[in-house]
């Protein structure tokens, strides 16, 4: 139980971790390489062969396949809804055609030009040994949308053209529904979520047993159902079955409240406070790994409102992106997802699902954590007396304490509380502070140099609020380092600052204004002043002009 739990366990009526959305790869490696093809045509085809016209008499052998398979199971095929082909957007568009479906039935095709590898033959229409290659086309591809008995909904997408690439999509918690289902466990499910569950530990037993096998039994046996070129010789023998990867990953975990009130009042706080703590505008750390000029991805953290009830916080870095909402009313779900696991430190072969869940579960810690630090506003009586002290190291080395008003301090924390360190599993060097430090100074190079910044940070690693990764040139924080930076920024920046300017350079319109016309804040503000001044009376000291 990570500490964000273990805070709001009294009101957290269950959770659960699970698999989301898993988009798998479908790849036929003999057929990955042209010699490889002619060899399985001369072996097991007559020795056929590979022209422009055998490869566009394959493709228009599995349109007639299709044809009459769509008939003889009822499942029309269909043009995909008008948008941008989100697969969301299919779903809903499918979802009639489920209704009263049974199991192993396919009850829509959906037809779409999208992206695929294909082989192509280069040569004269009349040239019996064309060059091969492989290009990107696009091309119609069909959607099988279909009722699996223990993964229940989910689709197939082939690719008709030679080397039939494909892709699976599996909704866990579609497979935990059956699971829950067979040892006879009440729950109930809204969409993509349990909400109720009459034995949650259970739910989590379950969803843990997901494996390796399960994947594959399922993918393999429909891209063989949906590959009539190959024969079932040739892929046990031949080895022209398809291979799993995963493409697209997302695992949930979600914290299923007692009363909407507390869910709502934490999400707000955390929203609130993640608008101004730790702002990414830029991620320089991506896992742990530099950022180089090549680097075509996002690098941010933002606040959005993905037609959601309620806003989504979501931290881009890689491949992928790590969001936090609150759907149903009740459930909070914390969601990495990534479109390359290798960002992961993870290959993309199914058989590194254990790893994958491991990993994936990892992080959504650390999110947890980092949030819990962010709540927690408080420091121990004497500690802040004692982290402004010098420090005197073993060998009579003395190093300044830390000052809450120190501007290059403050912007050295600023850069260790980026949501970039969270999926780098808190591990930075001095380089990746550097960019982000002078950002929050507004200063150049040659007016704030990496030699300063080890020096500033050197003070932290004195109070062991930060640490050197052993063997490594990186750093990580330590402790409660996470927690005393956002403590210092917090008071520095929320408190101390603008209570100065309103004392000693307030505004003069405000005096004017009518408080029911001045925002919230301001208003507090100007009550913390007002207290102040009547303290000063009632202990009989003069209040300056």
């Amino acid at each position: 139980m990570n500490a964000f739990v273990e805070h709001h366990k009294n009101n957290i009526q269950f959770g659960y971790r699970c698999f989301d959305r898993l988009l798998l790869n479908g790849l036929i490696q003999p057929f990955q390489q042209p010699e490889r093809v002619l060899g399985f045509f001369n072996t097991y085809r007559e020795g056929k062969r590979v022209t422009r016209k055998t490869l566009t008499d394959i493709a228009d052998q599995f349109q007639y396949w299709l044809k009459n398979r769509s008939e003889k199971w009822g499942a029309p095929i269909l043009e995909p809804p008008e948008g941008d082909g989100a697969e969301s957007r299919r779903d809903k568009f499918v979802e009639p055609y489920f209704q009263n479906a049974k199991p192993n039935q396919v009850v829509a095709i959906l037809k779409a030009r999208e992206p695929a590898r294909i082989l192509v033959a280069i040569g004269d229409k009349g040239n019996d040994s064309p060059h091969l290659e492989y290009k990107q086309r696009w091309v119609n591809q069909f959607n099988f949308y279909l009722n699996d008995p223990h993964w229940g909904r989910m689709f197939v997408r082939m690719c008709p053209y030679f080397p039939f690439s494909a892709r699976v999509c599996l909704n866990q918690h579609h497979w935990l529904a059956i699971r829950m289902r067979e040892e006879g466990i009440d729950f109930q499910q809204c969409t993509n979520a349990f909400l109720q569950c009459g034995n949650p530990a259970r739910l989590q037993e379950l969803a843990d047993s997901l494996s390796t096998q399960d994947l594959l039994k399922c993918g393999q046996k429909w891209l063989a159902a949906f590959t009539p070129f190959i024969s079932d010789k040739e892929r046990k023998h031949a080895g022209c079955q398809h291979r799993l990867f995963f493409a697209q990953v997302e695992y949930c975990d979600n914290l299923i409240f007692h009363r909407r009130a507390a869910v709502e009042e934490l999400t707000q706080r955390l929203l609130d406070l993640n608008r101004n703590i730790g702002q990414p505008k830029k991620i320089t750390t991506i896992f742990g790994r530099k950022v180089t000029k090549e680097y075509k991805g996002k690098l941010q953290s933002v606040i959005e409102d993905l037609d959601l009830p309620n806003p989504v916080i979501r931290s881009h870095y890689g491949h992928g992106f790590a969001k936090q909402y609150v759907r149903d009313d009740r459930l909070l779900r914390t969601e990495p997802a990534t479109n390359n696991v290798y960002d992961y430190g993870v290959n993309k072969d199914v058989e590194n699902l254990p790893q994958l869940r491991d990993r994936m579960s990892e992080i959504i810690d650390n999110y947890h954590n980092v949030q819990q630090d962010v709540l927690e506003t408080f420091i121990d009586r004497g500690q802040l007396r004692k982290l402004a002290e010098p420090t005197i190291l073993p060998n009579g080395r003395r190093i300044p304490g830390l000052k809450l008003d120190h501007p290059r301090q403050l912007a050295v924390m600023h850069s260790l509380v980026r949501f970039a360190n969270i999926a780098a599993g808190g591990k930075f060097t001095t380089a990746d502070l550097y960019a982000p430090a002078l950002d929050a100074l507004g200063m150049t190079e040659s007016q704030y140099s990496l030699a300063s910044l080890r020096y500033d940070l050197s003070k932290l690693r004195a109070k062991s609020l930060v640490e050197k990764v052993p063997h490594s040139r990186r750093y990580r924080l330590a402790g409660k380092g996470y927690s005393i930076c956002v403590a210092f920024l917090k008071l520095f920046e929320k408190i101390y600052a603008p209570l100065t300017a309103g004392l000693l350079a307030p505004f003069r319109g405000d005096h004017v204004l009518a408080e029911e016309n001045r925002c919230a804040l301001d208003r507090l503000y100007q009550h913390v002043c007002d207290d102040l001044d009547a303290l000063l009376r009632a202990v009989g000291l003069k209040i300056a002009a």
